[in-house]
């Protein structure tokens, strides 16, 4: 384990904001941590999606279904979904309770576990085994038996944060989100300037940095 990795400490529920878009932005910088029988995987945050409330695209849009019921949930629960039949993502709900919305995990920077990545995504280069959201699943070992997991709630699936100050403290900038049919105008897509690990056309991330 590194010891960059031995400083980060569990994020809990009341440090989330609820707003999914302030949540959305509070997560870049933040850290992702699969702790397995075979070691530790971990990365930092480095681009997340908003899905809000009211928000044609999400999977929350139509109310409750017995296959989104993770996304109802308080903020910080894990909401996997098969997408297009091919790549498992992982999203984290976000708003009260009960009101259906999420934030999508876009890409991570690898910190801990890099062989146990890499033997999940052989042959893949070290900056590109998380780099996009079903990369990141593939990477980290996330598929749907983790659907409604508790991030915050200390198992083997959480997220993290730098205890005390971090010297590394993220500046984020929004952009466009992509992959998506519609309601691709609004600026919902957030990232750390600069970092090789952000996914997507480079054309669309540095002339938006907000």
């Amino acid at each position: 384990m590194s010891d960059l990795s031995s400083c980060i400490c569990a994020l809990t529920r009341d440090e989330l904001p609820v707003d999914t878009i302030e949540l959305a932005r509070f997560m870049v910088g933040k850290y992702l941590v699969h702790d397995t029988p075979q070691g530790r995987m971990s990365g930092r945050l480095v681009e997340t999606e908003a899905y809000p409330l009211g928000d044609s695209t999400s999977h929350a849009f139509r109310g409750l279904r017995p296959y989104n019921g993770a996304l109802f949930r308080a903020p910080g629960h894990a909401y996997v979904r098969l997408v297009y039949g091919a790549s498992y993502m992982i999203n984290m709900s976000a708003e009260r309770e009960g009101e259906g919305a999420a934030v999508l995990f876009r890409s991570v920077e690898p910190l801990d576990g890099l062989a146990l990545m890499q033997a999940r995504r052989p042959g893949v280069k070290p900056v590109d085994l998380a780099r996009g959201p079903g990369r990141l699943c593939a990477a980290f070992g996330i598929g749907p038996e983790w659907d409604g997991a508790d991030l915050c709630a200390g198992g083997a699936l959480w997220i993290g944060r730098l205890s005390g100050n971090d010297p590394s403290a993220a500046r984020v900038a929004a952009t466009k989100r992509i992959g998506l049919s519609r309601e691709m105008h609004e600026l919902l897509r957030f990232y750390e300037p600069g970092s090789a690990f952000v996914s997507g056309p480079k054309r669309l991330l540095e002339p938006l940095a907000r």
